[in-house]
C-alpha cells in the first residue's frame, strides 16, 4: 500500500464556517487520511479506519463532508481535479477511503 490511493489538489477545506485553505490537498496513502494547506502543512490527518466520509444529498456535487479525529471538514474539490474519463474527484476520494477499509478489515 505504498501507492497513493488518492489525491486532490486545489481542494478548499472548511471547519464549520470558517475556511482553512482554499488550495488544500487531500491525501489518501498508506492507510491514512491527510489535509494539508496549499504549502504542504498537516491540517489534520487519521488513520483511513476512523475517518468517517459522505456526501450530503443536498449539497454541491463538488463537495463532501469528512470527520477526521473528531472534527467535521466540509472539502470542495473543483473541476481542476476531474479525471480525463469524467469520474468526479468526490465520488474516487469515497471509493478510495472504502477500498483502503477493505483491505485492513
Amino acid at each position: 500500500m505504498t501507492d497513493v490511493e488518492f489525491s486532490a489538489t486545489g481542494v478548499r477545506i472548511e471547519r464549520w464556517t470558517r475556511s482553512l485553505t482554499r488550495a488544500g490537498q487531500v491525501v489518501v496513502k498508506d492507510g491514512r487520511v491527510s489535509l494539508l494547506t496549499s504549502n504542504g502543512r498537516e491540517i489534520d490527518s487519521a488513520p483511513v479506519g476512523t475517518v468517517s466520509a459522505g456526501k450530503r444529498w443536498f449539497a454541491a456535487a463538488d463537495s463532501a463532508i469528512a470527520r477526521v479525529n473528531g472534527v467535521r471538514y466540509r472539502l470542495t474539490m473543483g473541476q481542476r481535479n476531474r479525471r480525463r474519463d469524467g469520474s468526479a474527484p468526490v465520488r474516487r476520494f469515497l471509493e478510495a477511503l472504502r477500498t483502503d477499509r477493505g483491505r485492513m478489515g
